[in-house]
């Protein structure tokens, strides 16, 4: 089954990319939950040749979608779907944004791929089998520690309200690691440490549809994968790390490390727009 689960996924995921290169040059956006929580039409259109896709392949089965959310009927087998991940960077043109597509049965991500249809790029994972780019094996990196690494980041759609806890962790690990990239995008992020192109991510407030493909494509290129305090991934929940497994613990050590000063100034921020109010 897991052949028909690949070539049903592949064929989804071609569908949006299609649909992403034949909207980049005629965009229409609206708002969501704020100013700068952008939706597109590419976004709908994406969503909707993905879910077609699916349940002319399993009709049956379960479907959470970022744009329509879950599908109400419950079952072993389901689809956790970003139509268009990187959203923002798609309205304004700019290079980096993907759809992602996992196969979950009963609570457990067995399947994903991540696929920028731009760059022609199509990363695509089986659990128990290894993680593959365009068809070729791909592996993290082998950077030893937190001092010689680049990380990635991303920060949630609060970040006007909680500019100073996010740029705390900024801050902290730009003086402990060659660089910091932040790309818009967290599945190819996830994706980027699975390549080696860089060597670990983290990021608060996400959502399942924004990792769900792109941490197993990670942990089958024989990375490491947890929340934020090293326990083990809730999809749910996904304030995330993920690494080349080597400066794993060292990451997580500098986030908690980080998080009282980050909550410290977020309280001080609050405070003083309390009192300026």
């Amino acid at each position: 089954m897991i052949n028909e689960i690949e070539q049903v996924a592949l064929r989804a995921a071609r569908a949006a990319g299609r649909i992403h290169l034949k909207r980049l040059s005629r965009i229409t956006i609206n708002r969501k939950s704020n100013s700068i929580d952008l939706v597109t039409e590419a976004d709908r259109e994406s969503e909707a040749a993905v879910i077609e896709v699916i349940h002319r392949a399993f009709p049956t089965h379960a479907i959470l979608a970022e744009e329509s959310g879950a599908s109400a009927h419950q079952s072993d087998h389901r689809w956790i779907i970003d139509p268009l991940d990187g959203t923002t960077n798609f309205a304004h043109g700019y290079p980096q944004f993907c759809v992602s597509i996992a196969y979950e049965r009963r609570g457990r991500v067995q399947f994903g791929v991540v696929f920028d249809a731009l760059k022609k790029e199509c990363f695509v994972a089986h659990r128990g089998q290894g993680a593959r780019l365009n068809g070729k094996t791909i592996r993290v990196s082998s950077t030893p520690n937190l001092c010689s690494a680049l990380l990635c980041t991303g920060f949630a759609y609060d970040r006007r309200e909680r500019r100073r806890f996010y740029m705390c962790f900024w801050e902290e690990l730009m003086t402990r690691t060659q660089g910091i990239r932040r790309t818009g995008s967290a599945a190819l992020d996830l994706a980027y440490v699975a390549a080696g192109r860089t060597d670990g991510f983290w990021e608060f407030g996400l959502r399942a549809w924004d990792v769900a493909a792109g941490s197993l494509i990670v942990e089958e290129a024989r990375g490491r994968v947890t929340n934020m305090d090293g326990s083990a991934l809730d999809l749910g929940g996904a304030n995330i790390v993920a690494t080349n497994g080597r400066i794993h613990d060292e990451l997580v050590e500098t986030i908690t490390h980080t998080r009282p000063e980050a909550d410290r100034r977020h309280a001080e921020m609050l405070r003083e727009t309390k009192a300026s109010a």
